[in-house]
């Protein structure tokens, strides 16, 4: 059983799922850091200056207005949309900049398949056996 899981576990693909993973997990850490630190701040001053994670609507009579996100959290219920736009935003660049990268491995996929190579064993057969039946008619 124990070498079964070794075999499991190292096999090539699991390998490759779990780097995939890690460098996910690191690329999500600077898109969000774009996003909070550089984007957000400039989509916010176009807006009139405030930050759009502490935008909410109050749910509880408790909740004072004018009161920061967190504070008006431990006041009562919230309606936390400020954050939702965030991370929306989030995504949207994540997938913008992945839908950038897969178009940039297609472009090297197609350069590589654009490249004359030499012609395969069978194909040169069939051409040669083409070639001897025309001969013969």
């Amino acid at each position: 059983m124990l070498d079964d899981f070794k075999k499991f576990a190292l096999r090539g693909n699991v390998v490759d799922l779990a780097i995939g993973v890690i460098i996910g997990a690191a690329f999500g850490a600077i898109v969000a850091s774009m996003v909070g630190d550089i984007i957000m701040p400039i989509v916010g001053a176009a807006a009139g200056g405030l930050d759009f994670s502490n935008y909410y609507l109050p749910l509880s009579s408790s909740v004072k207005p004018g009161l920061a996100l967190a504070d008006a959290k431990k006041a009562g219920a919230v309606l936390a949309y400020g954050n939702f736009i965030t991370i929306t935003i989030n995504f949207i660049i994540i997938a913008f900049v992945l839908f950038l990268i897969i178009q940039l491995f297609n472009r090297m996929k197609k350069k590589e398949e654009a490249k004359p190579g030499e012609t395969p064993a069978t194909e040169k057969l069939l051409t040669e056996i083409r070639d001897l039946l025309a001969r013969r008619t």
